[in-house]
């Protein structure tokens, strides 16, 4: 898992040396590293402008993310269509998209609720719960997706370089809505 964090990033970076040598200077590209937001725990994105001569406008951002512990692994991919209002380095950001993302848990069935038994000298369970896994709203298996959508800050250098963003990320699926998530990205813009 940790090399394939770092080919990623080492594609996101020669992706952008090529880019500069062949486009304007409008910094409509960026790459980041996002803690919390829409890849859920964290995640390593890609984000572009559908017009490539301003920074303003729709665009896209496509990541990667995850984890593995000694009980469990968890996978990300949060694909966003987003759209930013401003001028000079300062941008409001709105987004909707979705995360796909698979876990696996190591974890044995255990016991929600029972009683016991007298005449057997028991504990009697009378409902078990089996390895799920819950990241602020219930998911119902792995694979699944998440809706997310983005509200925030992102501050963009006029001739590139280092960008980061602040937002407010509400998740939600057939479980429910959390409106109070949010996430936290830096990276490179070019």
């Amino acid at each position: 898992m940790k090399y394939l964090f770092t080919s990623i990033i080492l594609i996101f970076f020669m992706l952008s040396a090529s880019a500069q040598e062949f486009e304007s200077k409008v910094p409509s590209k960026s790459i980041y590293v996002e803690l919390g937001g829409a890849g859920l725990p964290y995640s390593f994105n890609y984000d572009f402008r559908f017009d490539k001569s301003k920074v303003e406008g729709w665009g896209m951002r496509v990541g990667l993310g995850g984890y593995t512990t000694t009980n469990e692994s968890f996978f990300s991919a949060p694909i966003m269509v987003n759209r930013l209002y401003g001028k000079g380095v300062h941008f409001f950001e709105i987004g909707i998209g979705a995360t796909v993302f698979a876990f696996d848990n190591d974890y044995s069935d255990y016991c929600i609720s029972g009683y016991f038994d007298q005449n057997t000298g028991q504990y009697i369970c009378q409902e078990y719960s089996s390895s799920s896994y819950s990241f602020i709203l219930d998911v119902d298996g792995s694979p699944s997706v998440m809706g997310t959508m983005n509200f925030g800050y992102r501050r963009i250098p006029v001739d590139g370089g280092f960008t980061w963003k602040v937002n407010l990320n509400p998740i939600f699926n057939n479980n429910g809505f959390w409106p109070l998530y949010a996430g936290v990205g830096f990276g490179y813009a070019f």
